[in-house]
Protein backbone atom coordinates (compact mmCIF):
# COMPACT_ATOMS: atom_id res chain seq x y z
CA UNK A 1 0.00 0.00 0.00
CA UNK A 2 1.62 3.12 -0.75
CA UNK A 3 2.77 5.29 2.45
CA UNK A 4 2.18 9.21 3.76
CA UNK A 5 5.47 10.32 5.70
CA UNK A 6 4.23 13.07 7.65
CA UNK A 7 7.92 14.85 8.38
CA UNK A 8 7.41 17.16 11.55
CA UNK A 9 5.65 14.27 13.17
CA UNK A 10 8.09 11.28 12.53
CA UNK A 11 5.14 9.47 11.33
CA UNK A 12 4.05 6.98 8.41
CA UNK A 13 0.80 6.21 7.53
CA UNK A 14 -0.16 3.65 4.84
CA UNK A 15 -3.99 4.54 2.96
CA UNK A 16 -6.15 3.05 0.26
CA UNK A 17 -6.20 5.59 -2.92
CA UNK A 18 -9.98 6.57 -2.81
CA UNK A 19 -9.67 8.97 -0.38
CA UNK A 20 -8.62 12.47 -0.15
CA UNK A 21 -5.80 13.43 1.85
CA UNK A 22 -7.79 15.37 4.54
CA UNK A 23 -10.13 12.14 5.09
CA UNK A 24 -6.68 10.02 5.31
CA UNK A 25 -5.86 12.21 8.15
CA UNK A 26 -8.51 12.44 10.12
CA UNK A 27 -9.18 8.78 10.20
CA UNK A 28 -5.74 8.76 11.98
CA UNK A 29 -6.39 11.12 14.54
CA UNK A 30 -4.23 14.11 12.64
CA UNK A 31 -5.33 17.40 13.52
CA UNK A 32 -6.13 19.27 10.75
CA UNK A 33 -8.44 22.72 10.94
CA UNK A 34 -11.02 21.79 8.76
CA UNK A 35 -14.29 24.44 9.36
CA UNK A 36 -15.99 23.23 6.45
CA UNK A 37 -15.81 19.79 6.72
CA UNK A 38 -13.65 18.95 3.35
CA UNK A 39 -15.95 21.12 1.15
CA UNK A 40 -13.61 22.98 -0.69
CA UNK A 41 -15.39 26.42 0.98
CA UNK A 42 -12.82 27.27 4.17
CA UNK A 43 -9.13 27.19 2.43
CA UNK A 44 -8.02 26.21 6.48
CA UNK A 45 -7.02 22.61 5.99
CA UNK A 46 -3.51 23.32 4.27
CA UNK A 47 -0.31 21.04 4.48
CA UNK A 48 2.81 21.20 2.66
CA UNK A 49 4.01 18.81 0.35
CA UNK A 50 7.88 18.18 0.38
CA UNK A 51 7.82 15.45 -1.74
CA UNK A 52 5.86 13.12 -4.43
CA UNK A 53 3.44 14.26 -7.16
CA UNK A 54 -0.63 15.02 -6.53
CA UNK A 55 -2.93 16.20 -8.85
CA UNK A 56 -2.54 19.79 -10.63
CA UNK A 57 -3.61 22.98 -8.68
CA UNK A 58 -7.19 23.43 -8.87
CA UNK A 59 -9.02 26.32 -9.63
CA UNK A 60 -10.45 26.47 -6.41
CA UNK A 61 -6.74 26.13 -4.99
CA UNK A 62 -6.00 28.84 -6.86
CA UNK A 63 -8.64 31.39 -5.39
CA UNK A 64 -8.10 30.10 -1.43
CA UNK A 65 -4.40 30.08 -1.56
CA UNK A 66 -2.00 32.96 -1.89
CA UNK A 67 0.27 32.61 -4.89
CA UNK A 68 3.45 31.66 -2.45
CA UNK A 69 1.51 29.31 -0.20
CA UNK A 70 1.39 27.38 -3.83
CA UNK A 71 4.86 28.01 -4.91
CA UNK A 72 6.10 26.41 -1.52
CA UNK A 73 4.25 23.74 -1.73
CA UNK A 74 0.77 23.98 0.10
CA UNK A 75 -2.35 22.36 -0.75
CA UNK A 76 -5.49 21.98 0.56
CA UNK A 77 -5.90 18.38 2.00
CA UNK A 78 -9.81 18.31 1.30
CA UNK A 79 -8.95 18.88 -2.48
CA UNK A 80 -6.34 16.57 -3.20
CA UNK A 81 -6.30 12.25 -3.68
CA UNK A 82 -2.66 10.49 -3.35
CA UNK A 83 -2.18 7.66 -5.32
CA UNK A 84 1.94 7.46 -4.52
CA UNK A 85 3.94 7.72 -1.41
CA UNK A 86 4.37 11.64 -0.66
CA UNK A 87 5.96 13.12 1.96
CA UNK A 88 4.00 16.02 3.88
CA UNK A 89 4.45 18.80 6.63
CA UNK A 90 1.65 19.58 9.08
CA UNK A 91 0.92 23.15 9.42
CA UNK A 92 -1.49 23.14 12.12
CA UNK A 93 -0.91 22.41 15.97
CA UNK A 94 -4.21 22.36 18.46
CA UNK A 95 -3.48 24.98 20.78
CA UNK A 96 -4.98 25.65 24.44
CA UNK A 97 -8.05 27.38 24.54
CA UNK A 98 -9.71 29.61 25.80
CA UNK A 99 -12.75 28.40 27.83
CA UNK A 100 -15.55 29.88 29.63
CA UNK A 101 -15.98 27.34 32.61
CA UNK A 102 -18.06 29.29 35.18
CA UNK A 103 -21.46 31.22 35.26
CA UNK A 104 -23.96 32.80 37.43
CA UNK A 105 -25.50 30.88 39.91
CA UNK A 106 -28.58 31.86 41.58
CA UNK A 107 -29.83 30.43 45.29
CA UNK A 108 -31.85 27.60 45.40
CA UNK A 109 -32.88 24.21 47.58
CA UNK A 110 -30.71 21.32 47.05
CA UNK A 111 -32.57 18.07 47.25
CA UNK A 112 -31.07 15.86 44.50
CA UNK A 113 -32.67 13.26 42.63
CA UNK A 114 -29.68 10.56 43.47
CA UNK A 115 -29.59 10.19 47.42
CA UNK A 116 -28.48 7.15 50.08
CA UNK A 117 -30.00 5.21 52.99
CA UNK A 118 -28.45 3.38 55.37
CA UNK A 119 -30.43 0.01 56.28
CA UNK A 120 -29.37 -3.54 57.73
CA UNK A 121 -30.96 -6.70 56.20
CA UNK A 122 -31.71 -9.46 58.58
CA UNK A 123 -29.91 -12.90 57.60
CA UNK A 124 -32.03 -15.63 56.50
CA UNK A 125 -32.99 -18.29 59.39
CA UNK A 126 -34.56 -22.30 58.65
CA UNK A 127 -37.59 -20.18 60.72
CA UNK A 128 -37.34 -17.31 58.43
CA UNK A 129 -36.54 -18.13 54.45
CA UNK A 130 -37.52 -15.16 52.56
CA UNK A 131 -36.68 -14.32 49.35
CA UNK A 132 -33.79 -11.64 48.85
CA UNK A 133 -36.31 -9.87 46.86
CA UNK A 134 -38.78 -9.66 49.64
CA UNK A 135 -36.21 -9.05 52.09
CA UNK A 136 -35.22 -5.98 50.29
CA UNK A 137 -38.68 -4.84 49.91
CA UNK A 138 -39.43 -5.00 53.27
CA UNK A 139 -35.88 -3.52 54.33
CA UNK A 140 -36.70 -0.63 51.73
CA UNK A 141 -40.25 -0.30 52.35
CA UNK A 142 -41.05 -0.81 48.23
CA UNK A 143 -43.33 -2.68 46.58
CA UNK A 144 -40.81 -4.07 44.03
CA UNK A 145 -37.27 -3.70 42.83
CA UNK A 146 -35.56 -3.76 39.71
CA UNK A 147 -34.90 -7.38 38.39
CA UNK A 148 -30.96 -6.45 37.66
CA UNK A 149 -30.61 -5.83 41.49
CA UNK A 150 -30.88 -9.63 41.81
CA UNK A 151 -28.75 -10.00 38.78
CA UNK A 152 -25.69 -7.54 40.50
CA UNK A 153 -26.39 -9.74 44.14
CA UNK A 154 -25.93 -12.72 45.84
CA UNK A 155 -27.83 -13.09 49.56
CA UNK A 156 -26.84 -9.76 51.34
CA UNK A 157 -27.49 -9.07 54.92
CA UNK A 158 -26.19 -6.87 57.86
CA UNK A 159 -25.64 -2.99 56.61
CA UNK A 160 -25.89 -2.06 53.50
CA UNK A 161 -26.68 1.24 51.54
CA UNK A 162 -29.65 1.95 48.78
CA UNK A 163 -29.10 4.00 46.26
CA UNK A 164 -32.61 6.01 45.13
CA UNK A 165 -33.47 7.61 42.39
CA UNK A 166 -36.34 10.16 43.68
CA UNK A 167 -38.00 7.20 45.21
CA UNK A 168 -36.87 4.68 43.20
CA UNK A 169 -34.05 1.89 44.39
CA UNK A 170 -31.49 1.59 41.59
CA UNK A 171 -28.63 -0.10 43.44
CA UNK A 172 -27.31 -1.45 46.98
CA UNK A 173 -23.93 -1.45 47.96
CA UNK A 174 -22.06 -3.35 50.77
CA UNK A 175 -21.81 -1.65 53.96
CA UNK A 176 -22.16 2.33 54.73
CA UNK A 177 -21.36 4.45 51.72
CA UNK A 178 -23.37 7.19 51.98
CA UNK A 179 -20.50 9.82 52.27
CA UNK A 180 -19.66 8.44 48.69
CA UNK A 181 -21.82 10.25 46.18
CA UNK A 182 -20.80 12.23 43.22
CA UNK A 183 -22.03 13.48 40.18
CA UNK A 184 -21.05 14.99 36.90
CA UNK A 185 -22.45 18.59 35.26
CA UNK A 186 -21.60 19.37 31.34
CA UNK A 187 -22.40 21.58 28.83
CA UNK A 188 -22.02 20.46 25.68
CA UNK A 189 -21.61 23.27 22.98
CA UNK A 190 -20.89 23.15 19.20
CA UNK A 191 -17.27 24.61 19.86
CA UNK A 192 -16.91 23.69 23.44
CA UNK A 193 -17.82 20.95 26.34
CA UNK A 194 -17.66 21.95 30.10
CA UNK A 195 -17.55 18.65 32.75
CA UNK A 196 -17.62 19.90 36.37
CA UNK A 197 -17.37 16.64 39.02
CA UNK A 198 -19.23 17.73 41.91
CA UNK A 199 -19.57 16.38 45.70
CA UNK A 200 -23.67 15.83 45.75
CA UNK A 201 -23.71 15.70 49.61
CA UNK A 202 -22.09 18.76 49.94
CA UNK A 203 -23.13 20.68 46.13
CA UNK A 204 -19.27 21.50 46.26
CA UNK A 205 -17.25 22.08 42.86
CA UNK A 206 -14.33 19.23 43.63
CA UNK A 207 -12.99 19.71 39.99
CA UNK A 208 -13.55 21.35 36.42
CA UNK A 209 -12.17 20.68 32.87
CA UNK A 210 -12.98 21.50 29.26
CA UNK A 211 -12.06 20.92 25.91
CA UNK A 212 -12.92 21.55 22.15
CA UNK A 213 -15.72 19.69 21.37
CA UNK A 214 -14.02 17.00 19.08
CA UNK A 215 -17.39 16.85 16.77
CA UNK A 216 -15.32 19.73 15.07
CA UNK A 217 -13.70 17.04 12.73
CA UNK A 218 -16.86 16.59 11.18
CA UNK A 219 -17.35 20.48 10.74
CA UNK A 220 -17.55 23.64 12.88
CA UNK A 221 -20.94 24.60 13.04
CA UNK A 222 -24.24 22.35 13.50
CA UNK A 223 -25.43 22.19 9.88
CA UNK A 224 -22.28 20.90 8.60
CA UNK A 225 -22.05 17.96 10.78
CA UNK A 226 -25.73 17.20 10.25
CA UNK A 227 -24.52 16.99 6.57
CA UNK A 228 -21.88 14.89 7.08
CA UNK A 229 -24.58 12.56 8.70
CA UNK A 230 -26.87 13.32 6.01
CA UNK A 231 -24.26 12.34 3.42
CA UNK A 232 -22.59 8.94 5.36
CA UNK A 233 -25.35 7.46 6.47
CA UNK A 234 -22.96 4.33 7.43
CA UNK A 235 -21.64 4.51 10.20
CA UNK A 236 -21.54 8.45 10.69
CA UNK A 237 -24.56 8.45 13.72
CA UNK A 238 -22.30 6.02 15.76
CA UNK A 239 -19.13 8.30 15.11
CA UNK A 240 -20.61 11.61 16.09
CA UNK A 241 -22.00 9.75 19.67
CA UNK A 242 -18.65 7.97 19.57
CA UNK A 243 -16.30 10.77 20.39
CA UNK A 244 -18.46 13.19 22.07
CA UNK A 245 -19.11 10.21 24.75
CA UNK A 246 -15.21 9.08 24.71
CA UNK A 247 -14.24 12.59 25.22
CA UNK A 248 -16.76 12.90 28.45
CA UNK A 249 -15.35 9.90 29.83
CA UNK A 250 -11.72 10.86 29.10
CA UNK A 251 -12.22 14.41 31.26
CA UNK A 252 -14.11 12.40 34.04
CA UNK A 253 -11.31 9.84 34.41
CA UNK A 254 -8.95 12.67 34.76
CA UNK A 255 -10.64 14.56 37.13
CA UNK A 256 -11.62 11.11 39.60
CA UNK A 257 -7.83 10.12 39.06
CA UNK A 258 -6.55 13.42 40.04
CA UNK A 259 -8.83 13.39 43.09
CA UNK A 260 -8.48 9.59 43.86
CA UNK A 261 -12.35 9.30 43.44
CA UNK A 262 -13.55 5.89 42.31
CA UNK A 263 -15.40 6.36 39.37
CA UNK A 264 -18.21 3.73 40.42
CA UNK A 265 -18.95 6.42 42.80
CA UNK A 266 -20.76 8.86 40.01
CA UNK A 267 -24.42 8.02 40.36
CA UNK A 268 -25.59 10.95 38.34
CA UNK A 269 -24.59 12.75 34.82
CA UNK A 270 -26.59 15.84 34.03
CA UNK A 271 -26.10 17.61 30.46
CA UNK A 272 -27.18 21.24 28.91
CA UNK A 273 -26.39 21.16 24.88
CA UNK A 274 -28.34 22.37 22.13
CA UNK A 275 -30.68 20.45 20.16
CA UNK A 276 -28.40 19.19 17.88
CA UNK A 277 -25.44 17.82 20.33
CA UNK A 278 -28.42 15.93 22.13
CA UNK A 279 -29.03 14.14 19.60
CA UNK A 280 -25.86 13.36 18.68
CA UNK A 281 -25.03 12.54 22.14
CA UNK A 282 -27.78 10.13 22.20
CA UNK A 283 -27.18 8.81 19.18
CA UNK A 284 -30.54 9.95 17.83
CA UNK A 285 -31.08 10.72 13.91
CA UNK A 286 -30.48 14.39 13.87
CA UNK A 287 -30.93 15.16 9.94
CA UNK A 288 -34.39 15.93 10.27
CA UNK A 289 -33.39 19.54 12.58
CA UNK A 290 -31.34 20.56 9.10
CA UNK A 291 -34.02 20.16 6.59
CA UNK A 292 -37.48 21.69 6.26
CA UNK A 293 -39.85 21.53 8.44
CA UNK A 294 -37.39 21.40 10.72
CA UNK A 295 -38.73 19.13 13.06
CA UNK A 296 -36.16 17.75 16.11
CA UNK A 297 -36.61 13.62 16.57
CA UNK A 298 -37.00 14.90 20.30
CA UNK A 299 -37.06 17.85 22.93
CA UNK A 300 -38.17 16.56 26.46
CA UNK A 301 -35.78 16.05 28.88
CA UNK A 302 -34.58 12.15 28.81
CA UNK A 303 -33.62 10.36 32.39
CA UNK A 304 -31.79 7.34 31.17
CA UNK A 305 -29.08 5.19 32.47
CA UNK A 306 -25.77 6.42 31.61
CA UNK A 307 -24.41 3.06 30.86
CA UNK A 308 -27.18 2.80 27.98
CA UNK A 309 -24.69 5.07 25.71
CA UNK A 310 -21.52 4.23 26.63
CA UNK A 311 -20.73 7.27 30.02
CA UNK A 312 -18.87 5.70 32.75
CA UNK A 313 -20.14 5.68 36.11
CA UNK A 314 -21.55 3.91 38.69
CA UNK A 315 -23.29 0.44 37.42
CA UNK A 316 -26.63 2.33 37.88
CA UNK A 317 -25.89 5.76 37.27
CA UNK A 318 -28.41 7.99 35.66
CA UNK A 319 -28.29 10.11 33.01
CA UNK A 320 -30.50 13.32 33.03
CA UNK A 321 -30.65 15.02 29.69
CA UNK A 322 -32.65 18.76 29.77
CA UNK A 323 -35.33 19.54 27.89
CA UNK A 324 -35.44 21.54 24.39
CA UNK A 325 -37.58 23.92 22.93
CA UNK A 326 -37.41 23.01 19.33
CA UNK A 327 -34.35 22.42 16.61
CA UNK A 328 -32.64 25.53 17.15
CA UNK A 329 -33.34 26.58 20.41
CA UNK A 330 -32.06 23.43 23.12
CA UNK A 331 -31.20 22.53 26.33
CA UNK A 332 -28.34 25.06 27.40
CA UNK A 333 -30.84 28.11 26.41
CA UNK A 334 -33.55 26.77 28.23
CA UNK A 335 -31.13 26.20 31.17
CA UNK A 336 -29.95 29.53 30.47
CA UNK A 337 -34.00 31.46 31.01
CA UNK A 338 -34.49 29.10 33.63
CA UNK A 339 -31.00 30.51 35.63
CA UNK A 340 -31.40 34.24 34.73
CA UNK A 341 -35.10 33.60 35.94
CA UNK A 342 -36.80 35.17 32.36
CA UNK A 343 -40.25 33.51 33.91
CA UNK A 344 -40.14 35.32 37.04
CA UNK A 345 -39.24 38.74 35.58
CA UNK A 346 -41.25 41.86 36.40
CA UNK A 347 -39.72 43.80 33.39
CA UNK A 348 -38.61 43.55 29.78
CA UNK A 349 -35.59 41.26 29.68
CA UNK A 350 -33.82 39.98 26.48
CA UNK A 351 -31.51 36.98 26.91
CA UNK A 352 -28.91 36.30 24.27
CA UNK A 353 -26.63 33.73 24.00
CA UNK A 354 -23.86 34.81 20.81
CA UNK A 355 -22.64 31.84 19.19
CA UNK A 356 -22.39 30.01 16.09
CA UNK A 357 -26.09 30.70 16.43
CA UNK A 358 -27.55 33.79 18.42
CA UNK A 359 -30.34 32.28 20.41
CA UNK A 360 -32.33 35.03 22.10
CA UNK A 361 -35.50 34.47 24.57
CA UNK A 362 -37.66 37.66 25.62
CA UNK A 363 -39.33 37.50 28.56
CA UNK A 364 -42.49 40.44 28.58
CA UNK A 365 -43.07 40.61 32.09
CA UNK A 366 -42.99 36.74 32.85
CA UNK A 367 -44.13 35.57 28.87
CA UNK A 368 -41.68 34.02 27.17
CA UNK A 369 -40.72 34.02 23.10
CA UNK A 370 -37.82 32.88 21.96
CA UNK A 371 -36.09 33.22 18.13
CA UNK A 372 -32.65 31.83 16.73
CA UNK A 373 -30.92 33.37 13.91
CA UNK A 374 -27.77 32.02 12.08
CA UNK A 375 -24.86 33.86 13.14
CA UNK A 376 -22.61 31.08 11.47
CA UNK A 377 -19.08 30.46 13.03
CA UNK A 378 -17.21 34.27 12.09
CA UNK A 379 -18.04 35.24 15.76
CA UNK A 380 -15.73 32.44 16.94
CA UNK A 381 -13.18 33.15 14.65
CA UNK A 382 -13.93 30.72 11.64
CA UNK A 383 -14.62 31.57 8.03
CA UNK A 384 -12.39 34.37 8.52
CA UNK A 385 -9.35 34.51 6.58
CA UNK A 386 -6.93 34.79 9.29
CA UNK A 387 -9.25 33.57 11.91
CA UNK A 388 -8.77 31.15 14.42
CA UNK A 389 -10.29 29.93 18.11
CA UNK A 390 -10.11 31.89 20.85
CA UNK A 391 -6.34 30.64 22.01
CA UNK A 392 -2.69 31.13 22.99
CA UNK A 393 -1.58 33.31 20.00
CA UNK A 394 -5.23 34.84 19.16
CA UNK A 395 -5.60 38.40 18.83
CA UNK A 396 -8.73 39.24 21.18
CA UNK A 397 -8.67 43.33 21.19
CA UNK A 398 -7.75 45.54 18.34
CA UNK A 399 -7.61 49.57 19.06
CA UNK A 400 -6.49 51.76 15.90
CA UNK A 401 -4.63 55.13 17.13
CA UNK A 402 -2.26 57.47 14.93
CA UNK A 403 0.46 56.17 16.28
CA UNK A 404 -0.32 52.42 15.00
CA UNK A 405 -2.36 49.75 15.54
CA UNK A 406 -2.33 48.14 19.14
CA UNK A 407 -3.06 44.95 19.57
CA UNK A 408 -4.00 42.00 22.61
CA UNK A 409 -3.21 38.71 22.12
CA UNK A 410 -3.71 35.91 24.58
CA UNK A 411 -1.18 34.55 26.34
CA UNK A 412 0.92 37.15 25.27
CA UNK A 413 2.51 35.49 22.71
CA UNK A 414 3.30 36.37 19.32
CA UNK A 415 0.28 36.55 16.93
CA UNK A 416 -0.56 33.64 14.70
CA UNK A 417 -4.46 34.90 13.97
CA UNK A 418 -7.39 36.58 15.13
CA UNK A 419 -10.26 34.81 17.32
CA UNK A 420 -14.42 35.95 17.42
CA UNK A 421 -13.75 38.83 20.05
CA UNK A 422 -11.14 40.02 18.00
CA UNK A 423 -12.52 40.12 14.67
CA UNK A 424 -15.47 42.04 16.52
CA UNK A 425 -12.73 44.29 17.63
CA UNK A 426 -11.01 45.36 14.75
CA UNK A 427 -14.44 46.08 12.35
CA UNK A 428 -15.49 47.85 14.99
CA UNK A 429 -12.36 50.07 14.62
CA UNK A 430 -12.55 50.29 11.48
CA UNK A 431 -15.91 51.67 11.64
CA UNK A 432 -14.92 54.09 14.41
CA UNK A 433 -11.85 55.48 11.71
CA UNK A 434 -14.32 55.36 8.53
CA UNK A 435 -11.71 52.57 7.15
CA UNK A 436 -14.93 50.37 6.42
CA UNK A 437 -18.14 52.47 5.47
CA UNK A 438 -21.71 52.13 6.96
CA UNK A 439 -22.83 49.31 3.62
CA UNK A 440 -19.46 47.10 5.19
CA UNK A 441 -17.21 48.02 2.12
CA UNK A 442 -12.94 49.66 2.91
CA UNK A 443 -12.75 53.40 1.96
CA UNK A 444 -10.78 53.34 -1.60
CA UNK A 445 -7.36 53.46 -0.61
CA UNK A 446 -6.86 56.64 -3.16
CA UNK A 447 -9.24 58.19 -1.24
CA UNK A 448 -6.77 58.09 2.26
CA UNK A 449 -3.94 60.93 1.86
CA UNK A 450 -0.06 59.68 1.77
CA UNK A 451 0.45 61.91 5.13
CA UNK A 452 -3.12 60.39 6.72
CA UNK A 453 -1.80 57.69 9.37
CA UNK A 454 -4.11 55.67 8.15
CA UNK A 455 -2.37 55.23 4.72
CA UNK A 456 -0.41 52.04 4.71
CA UNK A 457 -3.34 50.07 7.27
CA UNK A 458 -4.93 49.46 3.40
CA UNK A 459 -2.67 47.46 1.01
CA UNK A 460 -4.13 46.33 -2.67
CA UNK A 461 -4.33 43.00 -3.63
CA UNK A 462 -5.12 43.19 -7.21
CA UNK A 463 -8.46 45.60 -6.88
CA UNK A 464 -8.89 43.96 -3.55
CA UNK A 465 -8.48 45.85 -0.45
CA UNK A 466 -7.17 44.23 2.23
CA UNK A 467 -6.68 45.97 6.21
CA UNK A 468 -3.26 45.18 7.37
CA UNK A 469 -3.77 44.36 11.19
CA UNK A 470 0.21 42.64 11.81
CA UNK A 471 3.25 42.67 9.47
CA UNK A 472 5.76 40.98 11.94
CA UNK A 473 6.48 37.14 10.97
CA UNK A 474 2.93 35.62 9.46
CA UNK A 475 0.68 38.71 7.42
CA UNK A 476 -2.26 38.75 9.12
CA UNK A 477 -5.07 40.71 7.23
CA UNK A 478 -8.74 41.49 7.30
CA UNK A 479 -10.41 41.37 3.64
CA UNK A 480 -13.27 43.00 2.72
CA UNK A 481 -15.19 39.04 2.94
CA UNK A 482 -13.87 38.99 6.29
CA UNK A 483 -15.76 42.17 7.39
CA UNK A 484 -18.89 41.10 5.07
CA UNK A 485 -18.90 37.82 7.60
CA UNK A 486 -18.97 40.03 10.55
CA UNK A 487 -21.85 41.68 8.78
CA UNK A 488 -23.87 38.90 8.39
CA UNK A 489 -23.64 37.67 11.25
CA UNK A 490 -24.89 41.63 13.05
CA UNK A 491 -27.66 41.52 10.69
CA UNK A 492 -29.00 38.04 11.86
CA UNK A 493 -28.55 38.72 15.45
CA UNK A 494 -29.79 42.17 15.22
CA UNK A 495 -32.56 41.58 13.00
CA UNK A 496 -34.08 38.25 15.51
CA UNK A 497 -33.58 41.34 18.59
CA UNK A 498 -36.04 43.71 16.39
CA UNK A 499 -38.17 40.53 15.42
CA UNK A 500 -38.88 39.44 18.75
CA UNK A 501 -39.64 43.16 20.60
CA UNK A 502 -41.90 43.82 17.67
CA UNK A 503 -43.85 40.19 18.04
CA UNK A 504 -44.01 41.48 21.30
CA UNK A 505 -45.30 44.88 20.64
CA UNK A 506 -42.17 46.64 22.89
CA UNK A 507 -40.05 49.49 21.93
CA UNK A 508 -36.54 49.45 22.44
CA UNK A 509 -36.86 51.98 25.66
CA UNK A 510 -39.29 49.82 26.88
CA UNK A 511 -36.64 47.05 27.33
CA UNK A 512 -35.10 46.83 30.74
CA UNK A 513 -32.44 44.61 30.68
CA UNK A 514 -30.14 42.55 28.13
CA UNK A 515 -28.78 39.25 29.65
CA UNK A 516 -25.74 38.16 27.83
CA UNK A 517 -24.53 34.53 28.37
CA UNK A 518 -22.17 31.56 26.49
CA UNK A 519 -18.41 31.06 25.69
CA UNK A 520 -18.22 33.97 23.00
CA UNK A 521 -20.82 36.64 24.74
CA UNK A 522 -18.26 36.60 27.97
CA UNK A 523 -15.31 37.96 26.36
CA UNK A 524 -17.66 40.97 24.58
CA UNK A 525 -17.27 43.87 25.85
CA UNK A 526 -20.40 46.48 25.33
CA UNK A 527 -17.94 48.73 23.43
CA UNK A 528 -18.17 46.12 20.89
CA UNK A 529 -21.33 44.20 20.63
CA UNK A 530 -22.91 48.23 20.65
CA UNK A 531 -19.66 49.33 18.23
CA UNK A 532 -20.46 47.42 15.58
CA UNK A 533 -24.32 47.34 16.29
CA UNK A 534 -25.05 43.31 17.19
CA UNK A 535 -27.24 44.95 19.84
CA UNK A 536 -28.49 48.61 19.14
CA UNK A 537 -26.92 51.44 21.46
CA UNK A 538 -30.16 52.28 23.71
CA UNK A 539 -29.16 48.81 25.53
CA UNK A 540 -25.60 49.95 25.87
CA UNK A 541 -26.07 50.58 29.35
CA UNK A 542 -28.70 47.68 29.94
CA UNK A 543 -26.36 44.56 29.48
CA UNK A 544 -25.83 41.91 32.23
CA UNK A 545 -23.49 38.89 32.05
CA UNK A 546 -24.33 35.49 33.20
CA UNK A 547 -21.22 33.20 32.06
CA UNK A 548 -21.79 29.45 31.55
CA UNK A 549 -25.65 29.52 32.23
CA UNK A 550 -25.63 25.94 30.73
CA UNK A 551 -23.70 24.23 33.08
CA UNK A 552 -25.16 26.10 35.59
CA UNK A 553 -27.87 24.71 34.89
CA UNK A 554 -26.96 21.25 34.21
CA UNK A 555 -25.66 21.60 37.81
CA UNK A 556 -28.92 22.99 39.41
CA UNK A 557 -30.94 19.82 37.98
CA UNK A 558 -28.25 17.60 39.57
CA UNK A 559 -28.80 19.31 42.81
CA UNK A 560 -32.13 19.40 42.80
CA UNK A 561 -34.94 17.40 41.69
CA UNK A 562 -37.57 20.66 42.37
CA UNK A 563 -35.27 22.04 39.72
CA UNK A 564 -36.08 19.35 37.06
CA UNK A 565 -39.81 19.10 37.31
CA UNK A 566 -39.87 23.44 37.37
CA UNK A 567 -37.20 23.55 34.30
CA UNK A 568 -39.36 20.98 32.49
CA UNK A 569 -42.67 23.06 32.93
CA UNK A 570 -40.42 26.24 31.42
CA UNK A 571 -39.19 24.49 28.57
CA UNK A 572 -43.08 23.89 27.71
CA UNK A 573 -44.00 27.84 27.88
CA UNK A 574 -41.12 29.31 25.84
CA UNK A 575 -42.77 30.14 22.68
CA UNK A 576 -40.39 29.62 19.39
CA UNK A 577 -40.68 32.32 16.60
CA UNK A 578 -39.64 30.86 12.97
CA UNK A 579 -37.56 34.26 11.85
CA UNK A 580 -37.99 33.43 8.15
CA UNK A 581 -41.91 32.77 8.17
CA UNK A 582 -42.27 36.63 10.07
CA UNK A 583 -43.49 39.37 7.84
CA UNK A 584 -41.33 41.91 6.49
CA UNK A 585 -38.02 39.95 8.02
CA UNK A 586 -35.90 40.33 4.76
CA UNK A 587 -36.22 43.85 5.06
CA UNK A 588 -35.57 43.87 8.63
CA UNK A 589 -32.25 41.87 8.01
CA UNK A 590 -31.05 44.49 5.32
CA UNK A 591 -31.63 46.90 7.16
CA UNK A 592 -30.06 45.49 9.92
CA UNK A 593 -27.21 44.78 7.41
CA UNK A 594 -26.00 48.18 7.66
CA UNK A 595 -23.15 49.34 10.33
CA UNK A 596 -25.11 52.41 10.54
CA UNK A 597 -28.28 50.99 12.49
Amino acid sequence: MPKIFIKNQNRTLEYSKDKSLLEILLQNEIFVNNPCNGKGSCGKCKVKVLEGNLEEISDTEKKLLKKEELHSGIRLSCLVTPKEDIVIEILHKETKHKILTTGYIPKFEFKPSIYKKVFNIEKPTLDNQNSFEDSICDTFNIKSINWNILKEHEFLHGKVTGVFNNKELIGIEIGDTKDKLYGVAIDIGTTTVVVSLIDMITGKELAIDSTINPQKKFGLDVLTRITYELENPNGSREELQSVIVNAINKIIKNMCGKLNINIKNIYEISIAANSTMMHFLLGIDGTYIGKSPFAPMFIKSKNIESKDIGLIGSNFCRLYCLPSVSSYIGADIVAGAYVSKLEEAKKNVLFIDIGTNGEIVLSNHGKLLSCSCAAGPALEGMNISSGMRAAEGAIEDVKITEKGIEIKVIGDKEPIGVCGSGILAVVKELIRTKLVKKDGAFIKKEKIDESDYRYDMIQLNGRKREFVLDNRGKQLLITQSDVRQVQLAKGAILSGFYALLKKANIDMDSLDKVVIAGQFGAHLSSDSLVGIGILPKEVENKLEYVGNSSKTGAYMCLMSSDVKKRIEKLAHKIDYMELGASKGYERLFAECLLFSR
